[in-house]
């Protein structure tokens, strides 16, 4: 049986950004249950434990305690995916965590950002307490099917190599731009050549 996959969008986006990617997937496997969530962020301010406390309730309402899942997380949302993995024992019923653009060692561009203003940006500071909460506990990514897709020129995640998992596949996408690598069409048939692998 196929397992549901959640779809996590990122900062200043709504789950609108998956149109495209949903109709590839759809297209190559109808049968495909997507969950979009919609994480209000408040352009940043929102803390990113609080966003992935509010995605397990959604995840638990949406599915039943029994059912195993495929998560995929762009921008923000893959640092919301895997703190909800990892904090809110998302890990037990995940098979596979996908990762597109998203700063999980962190980046340079929220450096500055000052906490008590735009919290959810400045826990994806290179360094954040979140961060490295989360690499402690990084064993708990080990037995899920991790994968992380990147652009090396990112400059929204800068340097683009921080876009990366601690654990599972690394590859670079061949576009310029952190948008492209949700938009363009070369990027969606990779990312969804990797979310569909059996």
């Amino acid at each position: 049986m196929t397992r549901p996959l959640v779809l996590l969008h990122g900062l200043w986006d709504t789950p609108r950004l998956f149109g495209r990617l949903e109709t590839e997937l759809l297209r190559r496997r109808p049968s495909l249950e997507l969950y979009a969530p919609h994480l209000p962020h408040r352009f940043g301010a929102v803390p990113i434990r609080e966003l992935a406390a509010q995605l397990a309730a959604l995840i638990e309402a949406r599915f039943s305690a029994g059912q195993d899942l495929d998560l995929f997380g762009f921008s923000m949302g893959g640092v919301i995916g895997r703190t909800w993995l990892q904090q809110h024992g998302g890990h037990r019923r995940t098979r596979r965590f996908v990762c597109l653009g998203s700063p999980q060692q962190g980046t340079l561009t929220a450096q500055l950002v000052p906490h008590r203003l735009l919290a959810g940006i400045a826990d994806m500071k290179i360094g954040s307490p979140l961060l490295r909460d989360l690499d402690r506990d990084r064993h708990l990514l080990d037995p899920l099917d991790c994968h992380s897709l990147f652009s090396p020129t990112d400059i929204t995640v800068f340097p683009g190599w921080r876009a990366v998992l601690p654990v599972g596949s690394r590859r670079a996408l061949p576009v310029l731009t952190h948008r492209q690598l949700i938009v363009h069409p070369r990027a969606i048939e990779r990312v969804a050549d990797v979310l569909l692998a059996s």
